[in-house]
């Protein structure tokens, strides 16, 4: 038995330790079915980006604790990558993201093409586009617009809705899918 007062946890012992393992599992929300395997609830985030070439794929959740030097990775993975300014990104979207994807049951790691926006880039893209909300969540780091070459706009959006966890916006002509953990919701096609 180990000592829990003398070890000390890093994100590097907890990737060690599970290295070896195919352990991965949905977020609990209300109405999805968790996806556990394995002993232990453990949540896997996996995006890449084509912007700035950076992946991750890491465990940010174990046993109902965040692991706070991964959260401090996902905030630096989703900043604006315009300007790099970081944001806190907000957990539960970091959650719907994670639920759908292994709702999914895909190995590909999502693209993220948009988490955290400065109110400099969201401002220079509403004068770019009618599409973008003056008060978007992403201002708050509470939203992320991703892709996954291997699924659907469609497919993607009917996972998310049915997490019943936030916002869901389809952007098919863009083949993108919105998440936000704002008000639970829908639209596009």
């Amino acid at each position: 038995m180990i000592d829990s007062s003398t070890t000390k946890l890093t994100r590097r012992t907890i990737l060690g330790a599970f290295a070896a393992t195919a352990i991965s599992a949905a977020p609990f929300f209300p109405g999805v079915t968790a996806y556990a395997r394995g002993a232990g609830d453990i949540r896997r985030l996996r995006f890449y980006s084509g912007r700035t070439g950076e992946n991750i794929n890491l465990i940010y959740w174990i046993d109902g604790s965040y692991i706070p030097e991964s959260i401090g990775e996902i905030n630096h993975f989703f900043r604006d990558w315009r300007n790099n300014q970081v944001h806190n990104i907000d957990t539960r979207t970091v959650d719907f993201l994670a639920a759908t994807h292994n709702i999914l049951r895909v190995s590909e790691p999502y693209m993220l093409l948009s988490g955290y926006r400065s109110p400099q880039t969201n401002q220079m893209l509403r004068a770019r586009s009618g599409n973008v909300a003056e008060n978007s969540l992403h201002l708050r780091g509470q939203a992320a617009d991703v892709r996954l070459n291997s699924r659907s706009v469609g497919q993607i959006a009917q996972a998310a809705q049915s997490c019943n966890a936030g916002g869901v916006g389809r952007y098919s002509r863009s083949n993108f899918v919105h998440f936000d953990c704002g008000a639970v919701r829908s639209w596009g096609r």
